[in-house]
This record gives structure tokens, C-alpha cells and sequence, in this order.
């Protein structure tokens, strides 16, 4: 089987021949990103131990080391009544996105990641600011209605030109919780941002591809209305803060993937060969059984969870010794 037949089968269910996986050296995937003209800059040391950038949407980001995501320091939209004359990046334009047909033209066996900048929650949240969003949901909510449509126009756009450019699905992320649970309460998710996720996933799904979500936290409340909404994959990095049992439980209801790497900050902080070994088993044997469902990941900061890459090479020999379909059949 090709990478991309791998995947397939992996999302259908449809027993592929090994776990698919996305490890550095040997993965199923490709990424792909639009030449969109933004505001986005490259990393810029500002002062010794200080790095700055601007993402597309024009927030200034942190961060005090070389390596790590950083995160957002000031949001564009500081006063709110900036929205008025914000210029929003265009993402229409089909010529920006030849290079994900390039790439689709030169890897023909894997599977293409169109990578977006998340979905509604995750860029208004920068714009503002984290803990002033959280306060414009209730008291802002006209202007947040506008800020949110606004969004989710680039978002579309970006989706169906994924798609007619050859990417096999679109990757976001959009961190919902804390290590305790939802910034939001689950009742003002499922009034304000549900129907944003059903839209985009239903326009991605018209377009004949899959929509892969990263999440950080405790978000067990929302989990369901995601895999609802037609979210095709959960790409989490702490799959033990949610728990291995109950993200099986959540596979005996309805077709979901799950895409993680050993947890890292759990497992993996243990630095024992057994449990990290233990626990690619876990997962395998709960989650993928042969049948899909499920795929091995790689956590690719070391440096920011502390960790030697040796422990996460130890979960990727492990992944492919055991994700073989010939031991569950």
C-alpha cells in the first residue's frame, strides 16, 4: 500500500496494512502551505534572548528562547473598534496555491496537509487576546458575530482552494482547554461555534476532503460535538490527560481517528523504555486493532518538553515493530 492508501484506510476504518505514522524520517504525510500574501513575518531576535514575529493576521508574537511555537503578546485588533477598518488577508486567490499542486504532482503516494491557521476560535482568540476574547464573547457579542463571519470567509475560501489544488484534507489547530477543562462553558460552544465547525466541515466534505483538528487539554466536553460537527481526526498531544478508554469509547460510537504521539507530558517524562513501549501497545492495541482509527505521532519540539529525541525514537521503534496488521489478524 502507497502512504496515501494507508491514510484512506485508516480514516475508513478499512484495515490498512501497517499504523500509519508521521515521524520525521518516515512519514505518511506532506505539508503544504498557501503563498497567500499576509502579515506574516520570520522570527526576529529583538534583544538578547527576545524573538518576535508577526503571524498573518498581523498579532505580534514572543517567545524567549529559539525554538518554541511562542505565543501571542499583543493582538491586531487591540481596541476593538479596529475591526471597522481591519483588512483581512485574501485568501481567494487560486494562483496562491500552486504550490500545493506542485507538491500533489511530485508526491503522488502521500498524503497531502493543507495547513490552515485554525478555525474560528483559534484566530479571533489571537486577535484579541485570550482573556479579553473570553470577556468580548458576553459582552461584545455583536462585534464578535461580525469578527467570526469575517474569519470564517478566509477559512472557506482557503478549504476549497485546498481542495481543487489536490490536498487530501486541511490540518488546524485550536486549543480548547485548560488542564482542567474548556475555556468556554459547553453551552456557549454549542450556540456560537458548533454550527461554525458543521459549516466548514461540511464544506470541506462537499469538497471531497477531511478535516484534521490538533487541541490541547481538557476538552472531553466538547469532544462529541466535534465528531458531530465532521471532524475527521483529533490530533491530541496528551492523549492520557483525556485517557486511553475513553477515547476508545468515543471509536464504539462513531468512526473518529485519533492521531497521537506517546503523551508528553505523562508517558514520556517518565523516560522509562518499558512504560513508553507499554504504552505505544496501549494505543495500538485500544485504539487502532488492526482496523485504523488511529495514527502514530511525533511530538516535533523536544527541546521545549525537555526531553532527549532518543525517548520519542524508542516510541516510534516501537510503533512500527507492533502497528503491523499481520499481528491482528
Amino acid at each position: 500500500m502507497t502512504c496515501r492508501e494507508i491514510v484512506t484506510r485508516t480514516l475508513n476504518f478499512n484495515s490498512p496494512e501497517r499504523v500509519a505514522r508521521s515521524f520525521p524520517q518516515d512519514s505518511d504525510f506532506c505539508y503544504a502551505t498557501t503563498n497567500a500574501k499576509t502579515y506574516a513575518t520570520d522570527w526576529q531576535e529583538v534583544s538578547q534572548g527576545r524573538w518576535q514575529r508577526f503571524d498573518e493576521w498581523g498579532n505580534t508574537w514572543g517567545r524567549i528562547d529559539p525554538t518554541s511555537k511562542g505565543e501571542v503578546i499583543r493582538g491586531v485588533l487591540e481596541d476593538i473598534t479596529a475591526l471597522e477598518t481591519y483588512e483581512f488577508p485574501d485568501s481567494s486567490i487560486a494562483d496562491d496555491y500552486a504550490v500545493v499542486r506542485e507538491m500533489r504532482d511530485s508526491n503522488r503516494d502521500k498524503w497531502i496537509v493543507g495547513e490552515m491557521p485554525g478555525f474560528t476560535f483559534n484566530v479571533a482568540r489571537k486577535m484579541r487576546k485570550l482573556e479579553q476574547y473570553l470577556m468580548d464573547l458576553l459582552a461584545e457579542k455583536d462585534r464578535m458575530l461580525e469578527l467570526h463571519n469575517r474569519i470564517d470567509k478566509v477559512l472557506e475560501d482557503m478549504i476549497r482552494n485546498y481542495a481543487a489544488c489536490g490536498a487530501d484534507c486541511v490540518f488546524f489547530p485550536e486549543d480548547w482547554g485548560t488542564q482542567l477543562n474548556t475555556f468556554i462553558s459547553p453551552q456557549l460552544w454549542r450556540e456560537e461555534f458548533f454550527p461554525r465547525f458543521q459549516k466548514l466541515c461540511r464544506i470541506a466534505h462537499e469538497s471531497n476532503i477531511k478535516v484534521f483538528m490538533h487541541s490541547c487539554g481538557m476538552i472531553e466536553t466538547i469532544v462529541p460535538g466535534l465528531i458531530e460537527a465532521g471532524i475527521d481526526v483529533l490530533q491530541f498531544d496528551q492523549p492520557d490527560l483525556h485517557g486511553i478508554d475513553t477515547l476508545a469509547g468515543y471509536q464504539e460510537k462513531q468512526n473518529i481517528t485519533f492521531w497521537c504521539p506517546v503523551d508528553i507530558q505523562q508517558t514520556l517524562q517518565t523516560r522509562d523504555e518499558a512504560v513508553i513501549r507499554a504504552k505505544v501497545n496501549e494505543m495500538l492495541n485500544k485504539l487502532w486493532k488492526g482496523k485504523g482509527g488511529f495514527i502514530a505521532g511525533f511530538y516535533d519540539d523536544n527541546p521545549s518538553i525537555g526531553l532527549d529525541p532518543i525517548w520519542q525514537e524508542i516510541a516510534c521503534d516501537e510503533y512500527i515493530r507492533a502497528g503491523v496488521a499481520s499481528q491482528y489478524a
